[in-house]
């Protein structure tokens, strides 16, 4: 823990970050290629001359650095962007010509807005969207509920990897199959899954996989990976001769943002210490998973201390599942007859950083009947968290609740 705190900077700043799933820390490798690139690369690809070659030989690091991170066939499957919000709009946009009116596309309610919402815009060129509803009695995605979803119209299927709310981890893997099987593409949101556990898009057989890097313990950009037959398929978002196997430039409208791609370096360096030092052996794809295993391990400590917590409470209710190995430690609860924009407030004054709301999951938070006394409150936690930091928390929220509930 000694090592993984000193390799974040903001934790110098005295607050406890529980709102990872709104943005982690940055992790100072990646800082590290920003100032790198800024002050020896910062010039635009392209050019014959010796620092653009360098920028270029940046951009190209990025994406190596990329595939090795969710285990992609070869680099120009990836795609970088400004977010996972954006780059799914631009996938749809890209793919709109390949639907005819009346074909289908699945998506759930249970999703963030960002795998709903570009989706759902397509029914305006005759495009049929159906919901994939979350058993509400197992608070799971059940592949027999979306079976009677599938005919031969359907085109695409669109799930999140793991929920920003409830937590829980669906099988992709299975899911993966299953879609193939009856002819259709998979596109996967995997915000919530990719800052905890290790991505691979080759075994899980997945076409598409979006994630934000800043929840990553990167700066503020974003990846989309693609099979790299179906990129080129897609219709492209730049100048009329980026062409079709121009591919991903075709895909990146002004170029990506260099910097931040290059920074993607400095993560997965940083995982694969992570590994090396819990043990891992073997390349940086290896080490890196030996990393994502580390965290998994702290991750379920931390888990499991607030829940008990929680659970111990009469009135305090978890939104979703209890401790369970198929969930992130990504946790939404109630508190009952209070305000959860009043509880998040108020830990401010702790240095304590919780978020409240809907998180842009707002289908899901209204088909749960949760939008009611400002949502939830959320307390979203990464292995760079302690056990002490949940118990400090856990103290002010005992604090919180007791000085809210006397008042009301």
């Amino acid at each position: 823990m000694d090592f993984v705190q000193s390799n974040f900077p903001g934790m110098a700043s005295g607050w406890v970050f529980f709102d990872n799933a709104g943005g982690s820390q940055i992790v100072q490798g990646a800082l590290d290629r920003i100032n790198e690139f800024l002050i020896h690369r910062n010039v635009q690809t392209g050019g014959s001359y010796e620092v653009s070659l360098a920028a270029a030989e940046g951009l190209k690091l990025g994406r190596e650095a990329a595939q090795v991170m969710v285990n992609a066939a070869r680099t120009d499957e990836i795609v970088f962007g400004p977010s996972t919000t954006q780059l799914m709009r631009t996938l749809a946009a890209s793919m709109r010509r390949q639907f005819q009116p009346g074909d289908e596309i699945i998506v759930s309610h249970a999703d963030h807005e960002s795998n709903i919402g570009p989706w759902d815009e397509l029914r305006e060129y005759g495009v049929v969207i159906r919901n994939w509803s979350l058993d509400a009695d197992s608070m799971t995605m059940r592949l027999e509920d979306l079976a009677p979803l599938m005919n031969a119209r359907t085109k695409l299927v669109c799930l999140h990897h793991a929920s920003n709310i409830l937590g829980r981890v669906n099988p992709i893997k299975e899911v993966a199959a299953f879609v193939h099987d009856h002819g259709a593409k998979l596109c996967v949101d995997g915000v919530a899954y990719a800052p905890h556990r290790a991505i691979d898009v080759q075994d899980w057989d997945v076409d598409f996989y979006v994630f934000s890097l800043y929840k990553c313990y990167g700066p503020h950009t974003a990846i989309l990976y693609g099979k790299y037959d179906l990129l080129a398929d897609l219709d492209g978002q730049y100048h009329y001769f980026y062409g079709k196997d121009k591919v991903p430039g075709k895909l990146e409208p002004g170029n990506p943002n260099y910097e931040l791609a290059y920074s993607t370096v400095g993560v997965v360096d940083y995982l694969a210490e992570l590994g090396r030092r819990s043990g891992g052996a073997g390349d940086k794809r290896q080490l890196l998973e030996a990393g994502y295993a580390a965290m998994q391990a702290q991750e379920a400590v931390l888990s499991q201390r607030l829940l008990s917590w929680l659970d111990a409470r009469n009135d305090c209710r978890v939104i979703g599942l209890g401790f369970d190995e198929r969930r992130v430690p990504t946790i939404a609860f109630k508190v009952e007859g209070l305000d959860s924009g009043a509880i998040a407030k108020a830990m401010d004054a702790y240095k304590i950083a919780i978020r409240f709301g809907d998180f842009h999951s707002r289908r899901l938070m209204q088909d749960l009947g949760e939008m009611d006394s400002s949502g939830a409150v959320r307390v979203s936690m990464v292995h760079y968290n302690t056990l002490a930091q949940v118990d400090r928390m856990t103290e002010a929220l005992s604090e919180i609740i007791s000085q809210q509930a006397a008042a009301a």
